[in-house]
This record gives C-alpha cells, sequence and structure tokens, in this order.
C-alpha cells in the first residue's frame, strides 16, 4: 500500500473500530428490542376498525325515512362541496355523515327525526348495536389516549371521542365520536396487550412519547440513524476482519473467539439484513422530507366530479331498499361527471346507481379515460388497464386489497397513477413517482415485499429467519458491550 495511503488508513481503521464497538453497545440494545417487537407486529397489528368491518357492525338503513336530500343536509351545515357525503344509519334514524375538504367530520339528520347530541348513553346504545352485544359500558370521554393518537389513524377531526367497554370475552372496546356518533375504533384486550410490545415499542410510540409530535420524530430519527452507522461500521469491520485464504490459528476465518466469534460471523451472514432494515426505518421517517415534494396533480383530484352542486335525487335512493342486499351505507359520488349513489350492501357487496335513472351502473374504460381527460386538459394518460390479481404496486399484505381495479396512468409533472374501484367508478387512491419509490425503498426494504414474497408462506419464513439471525447478532452485541462496560 502506498506510504501516504497507508498513514491515512491507519487513523480511518481506528475511527471505525471506535465508532462500532461505542455505538454498538446501545445500539445492539435497540437492535434487540427492535427484533423482538417486529415478530411480534408480524402477527399482531395495532388495533384498527377495517371498512369492512366498519361496514358489518352499521345497522340497515331504513331508506324510507330519508327526507333530506345531499343538497339540502349540505345547506343546513353551511358547506360547499365536501370531500365525502354517506348516508348511515345511527339508531333510530338515518344521518348524513359529511368530511369537508379540510378534513372535518360533521353530521346532519336525513330525515324528519331531529339529531339527538351523542351523550354517554347515547354512546352506548351506538356501540350495543354496532357490536350486536346486549351489555355497553361507558368507561371515558377524551381527546385522545394510547390507541387513538395520531399514528395509523384518520379520525383526529372526529373528536373527542367516547370509550366503551363492551364487556364480551374478546375485551372489546369501542370509541365512538361525541361529533358524529360514528364508531371509529375498536380494540380487543389481545391487541392492547401485545401492542405493548410490538408497535408502540418498535416505534416508541407511547403515549407520553407520542403526544409530542416533534420530539418523537427527532426520538426515531436520531436513534435509528446512529443506529444505522453501528450496523454500517459493524458491516465493514466485519468484512476487514475475516479472512478465506490467508486463516488465522487454528484455521479460522475470524481472529475472535466465544461470543466476539458469533458476533463477527453472525453479523457477516444477517449484517445486509440489519442494515437495510434499519435505513428503510429510518427513511420512513422522511428524513429531510426527502421524496415528499411531488402531489397528484389535479387531474386526480377532480377525478369523476361534475362540481360543487349536489343534484342527487331520492326517488332513485328509495328504489335502493329493493336491491338484491339491504343497504348499509349510500354515498353521494360522481361517476364520469354524473350523479351516483355508492351502495355498501349487508352482504359485502358495493355497486353504484345512476342518482337520476335509478339503474346500476356499468364502469367502462371509455368513461374513466373521458373523466381523467376532461379534469386535465392538456394531460396525456394511457388506456386505463384493468387488474384482477394483485401486482407490485397493488396488493396488501393484511387485508385483501380491493379487485377488480382499472389503473390510469397519467403523464402529468407527478407521473400521477389512479387506482379505480371496477364495481363502483370510483377513485380508491393514487401515487406519484415519489411515493412509488418510497414504496420500495420502506416496503421492500422493510417488510420484504417483493414480488417473489407477495403470494407465498416464503415471505414468513424469510422475516423470521432474518430476523433470528439479527436478534442473534444484537444480544452478542449486548453480551460483549455489557463485558467491556464491566471491565
Amino acid at each position: 500500500m502506498n506510504p501516504a495511503l497507508h498513514a491515512l488508513w491507519r487513523p480511518l481503521r481506528r475511527a471505525l473500530y471506535f465508532t462500532h464497538r461505542w455505538l454498538g453497545i446501545a445500539g445492539c440494545i435497540l437492535f434487540v428490542l427492535w427484533f423482538v417487537s417486529g415478530l411480534v407486529m408480524l402477527h399482531v397489528r395495532f388495533p384498527a376498525l377495517t371498512p369492512e368491518e366498519r361496514i358489518d357492525g352499521l345497522p340497515v338503513l331504513d331508506l324510507a325515512q330519508v327526507t333530506v336530500t345531499p343538497a339540502e343536509a349540505l345547506a343546513q351545515l353551511q358547506l360547499a362541496a365536501p370531500r365525502r357525503m354517506v348516508l348511515e344509519q345511527s339508531l333510530e334514524a338515518p344521518v348524513w355523515r359529511v368530511i369537508d375538504v379540510k378534513g372535518n367530520h360533521h353530521v346532519a339528520s336525513a330525515s324528519a327525526t331531529p339529531l339527538s347530541a351523542v351523550t354517554p348513553e347515547r354512546a352506548e346504545a351506538i356501540a350495543r348495536g354496532f357490536a350486536r352485544s346486549a351489555t355497553a359500558r361507558y368507561l371515558e370521554t377524551s381527546v385522545d389516549d394510547q390507541w387513538t393518537l395520531p399514528n395509523a389513524n384518520s379520525f383526529d377531526k372526529a373528536r373527542p371521542l367516547h370509550r366503551i367497554a363492551i364487556d364480551d370475552e374478546a375485551g372489546t372496546e369501542l370509541y365512538v365520536s361525541q361529533k358524529t356518533g360514528e364508531v371509529v375504533r375498536d380494540t380487543s384486550a389481545f391487541e392492547r396487550h401485545w401492542t405493548l410490545f410490538g408497535t408502540l415499542l418498535h416505534y416508541y410510540t407511547y403515549a407520553p412519547i407520542r403526544r409530542h409530535a416533534d420530539f418523537w420524530r427527532q426520538l426515531v430519527l436520531w436513534t435509528s440513524g446512529l443506529a444505522m452507522v453501528s450496523a454500517g461500521t459493524g458491516l465493514i469491520v466485519g468484512v476487514l476482519r475475516v479472512r478465506l485464504r490467508r486463516r488465522y490459528r487454528d484455521d479460522s476465518a475470524t481472529p475472535y473467539r466465544g461470543w466476539m466469534a458469533w458476533h463477527h460471523v453472525l453479523g457477516l451472514i444477517g449484517g445486509i439484513a440489519i442494515l437495510t432494515w434499519v435505513f428503510s426505518g429510518w427513511f420512513s421517517m422522511g428524513p429531510n422530507r426527502w421524496l415528499s415534494h411531488s402531489t397528484p396533480g389535479n387531474a386526480a383530484a377532480k377525478f369523476g366530479q361534475a362540481g360543487p352542486e349536489f343534484t342527487h335525487g331520492l326517488p332513485s335512493l328509495h328504489t335502493l331498499a329493493s336491491g338484491p342486499s339491504p343497504a348499509k351505507a349510500v354515498e353521494a359520488a360522481w361517476y364520469a361527471g354524473r350523479p351516483v349513489w355508492v351502495v355498501s350492501e349487508a352482504a359485502g357487496g358495493r355497486r353504484s346507481v345512476d342518482a337520476a335513472t335509478g339503474l346500476a351502473v356499468a364502469v367502462l374504460s371509455e368513461d374513466l379515460a373521458r373523466a381523467a381527460a376532461a379534469n386535465q386538459p392538456g394531460i396525456a394518460a394511457d388506456a386505463p388497464v384493468l387488474l384482477n390479481e394483485p401486482d407490485r404496486y397493488w396488493y396488501a399484505r393484511h387485508v385483501p386489497p380491493v379487485l377488480p381495479v382499472w389503473r390510469i396512468v397519467l403523464h402529468d409533472e407527478a407521473a400521477t397513477w389512479l387506482h379505480v374501484d371496477a364495481a363502483t367508478g370510483q377513485l380508491l387512491s393514487t401515487s406519484t413517482s415519489d411515493s412509488r419509490l418510497r414504496r420500495w425503498l420502506f416496503n421492500g426494504l422493510h417488510s420484504l415485499d417483493f414480488p417473489l414474497f407477495l403470494k407465498t408462506p416464503a415471505w414468513y419464513l424469510a422475516i423470521w429467519l432474518l430476523s433470528l439471525v439479527g436478534l442473534a447478532v444484537s444480544v452478542t452485541g449486548v453480551v460483549i458491550g455489557w463485558r467491556r462496560l464491566a471491565k
């Protein structure tokens, strides 16, 4: 080696050893907690009320009671065009549940029955009906608690919330919005117990920490960032110290013995996986707001809408009562620029009905292409493609994705993709080039959501094997660190 390079290499190598040694002492404890909590998360998710569970808990709509049109309900609320407007049954009468463009939740009577305040007693009655239980016990009313903090929920604007215990074998608790009377979350005793050692431990989302959003974000960024440096320097040191040709004494590829040898060898086996896991976890926090600047274009924001005026009439709504399955929720929406009712049925199906004629709506690729073009003139779009199976961008790990769906690729600055429900013609999601890259840098690297694993049990096996290797590396690091500190 060149003498000048040799002189530069020696302090650099010393710095690598020093950095890994002392960051690793604290880092390995974090890695143990992350791997243990990650394995818990693999089987127990953070409590969430899925759309299917929510529809299942709703009572059947009494459409004969509906006397208030969407336009009249919006006039009552003094709102213009909302983000979403859905008709649902609330105990004795139907109501319009409205989410405005700012995400605020509102409710208006859909019948001659005036709205009742959502008192604790009324929340108990709503919970009994939702859970189909004879008992429901009011616990508290709060702005937030451990299970309704901002992580992993979308009902911040529905607060405060009544917490109701069902007193069933599962230890179910329901959260009912004091604003709207809507059930927004359910938890079970099993979820509450195991999530303490799963999601909450993995992301530090215990209530006293998570309530301070900026502090929590910086805590995750700095701990995962320093752990990433620890893992990276460890991988480099491990490669530098291994000898496959000129072996160490006793024909060993590692100079170490005992716990140090196990840490070295296992670190070489699982080091890349450990480094990519901690990098993707750090990246998920959006350091420096990377890959968060592009947003879907107006063609996505306005897809399928006809304008601020709701022209949905009641005659076609009342005909839904004679449908193949009782309606549990009816959304006032648009398809291809015309008003439609999107019906969620008790049997689990979804369909669209023309609000003017009452006839079923057939979702056609030509209509979708025209809607995409009409909302943003001058933006080219590929012909819609029908997906009948999940693919690398349209999939779900824990619940089946909506299928079939239409995918529309727009040629705007954000490279927007639209996914549209083939049963209803409603926009399900949008993505941009940035969000699709984030899908690989987080879901791909952190959850191993690669095409090879999406449909096979090999995914569970790979996660378990790599996690156990990572856990073994971390435990040996903890032992080595403890011994060094003891000296």
